[in-house]
């Protein structure tokens, strides 16, 4: 855990140092957010959405200095990540078509797979497959439904890495533990500038980059290497990762069942039904983290549960969720009128 520290804290200070350099050069080559570009856009000011560079930059750097362990799992997930921040750059500065939005994606998606980080809960390729494609591409895009309000995306992220570093450490997979502790670093460091009232935003380059991380990272997590049975381990991911993974459920549910196309933005995300709830912003914001602190810690006790207990524990959760989402689903959706605070734009997944 000690080697870990100074991976954190130079990938949080090489956040904080490049952050001013990224937003100049933003505004320079017109990389920016503009208000009222489409209706959810409620934010005041434009506002630069170069989160995916600043991220990989601090990451990669982190790498160069410190030259923590490699191998090719953490090959394919850096360098899938740095497709996964130029397709975002070129669809924040330009709207790329859905078709090629989801092409970027797939082929991001190739790259980890060619490096061997593939599910292989069924241990046969035809099913195992679409399962990994389900799981990044879905997961990118649950970074990018979620990353609806000012520093919101950005600390579910920080969060999940912090668990991700914690079972990867227990699991004893030292590599991922460097990765995750880097990924750590550079979201800490960028939160400073992404927290409310947002200097930057994380655009569609920034969270599709921490999905698709997050995703790679809970593919690679492997474990069985420290003695844990399947049972007891399998959904440790789901749960480290399912606040975005309830926000899009309830999104994409909504949207069906309203007969809305699903990658039309819309404020029907988890945030702003907690604001048609009574919540404020602030404990809205709040609620979601502390929920994803809370499912993190129950995916750590599970693993030292027998493997009926630890089901039960999740089978508990799903249920929970579930009512959640009957909640949620038929709350109100806020008037576009009555956003509290200047809220970070939420990024359409397919398209503008």
């Amino acid at each position: 855990m000690a080697d870990l520290f100074p991976m954190i804290l130079l990938a949080s200070a090489t956040s904080l140092v490049l952050a001013p350099f990224i937003l100049r050069i933003s505004r320079r080559v017109g990389l920016v957010d503009v208000p009222g570009s489409a209706p959810h856009k409620r934010h005041i000011a434009a506002t630069p959405q170069a989160g995916g560079l600043l991220l990989l930059t601090a990451i990669m750097l982190t790498y160069a200095v410190l030259r923590p362990p490699m191998d090719l799992p953490v090959l394919g997930i850096l360098g899938g990540g740095a497709l996964v921040v130029l397709w975002g750059l070129l669809d924040d500065r330009y709207g790329l078509r859905p078709v090629l939005k989801l092409a970027g994606q797939l082929l991001a998606t190739a790259m980890l797979i060619a490096a061997g980080v593939q599910v292989h809960i069924t241990q046969n390729p035809v099913f195992d497959l679409p399962i990994t494609l389900v799981w990044v591409v879905g997961l990118i895009n649950a970074f990018n439904f979620v990353d609806s309000m000012d520093g919101l995306a950005l600390g579910l992220a920080s969060i999940a890495a912090a668990f991700f570093t914690l079972v990867t450490v227990d699991s004893v997979q030292p590599v991922l533990s460097a990765l995750s502790a880097t990924i750590l670093g550079a979201a800490l460091g960028g939160f400073f500038f992404n927290a409310a009232p947002a200097r930057l935003f994380l655009g569609d380059s920034g969270s599709q980059l921490l999905g698709f991380l997050l995703a790679g990272l809970g593919i690679a997590y492997v474990p069985g290497q420290a003695g844990l049975p399947q049972g007891v381990s399998w959904f440790t991911p789901i749960l480290v990762l399912g606040v975005p993974i309830f926000d899009m459920t309830l999104v994409v549910t909504t949207r069906l069942w309203r007969r809305r196309p699903v990658y039309r933005a819309n404020r029907d995300h988890t945030y702003h039904r907690l604001l048609a709830l009574g919540l404020d912003s602030t404990r809205s914001v709040l609620l979601m983290q502390v929920t994803a602190v809370m499912l993190g810690l129950v995916a750590f006790i599970a693993l030292d549960a027998t493997v009926l207990i630890a089901n039960v524990m999740f089978g508990a959760i799903v249920i929970g969720g579930l009512a959640a989402l009957v909640v949620l689903e038929r709350a109100p959706e806020p008037p576009q009128t009555k956003e509290p605070m200047p809220a970070a734009a939420e990024k359409e997944p397919v398209r503008r």
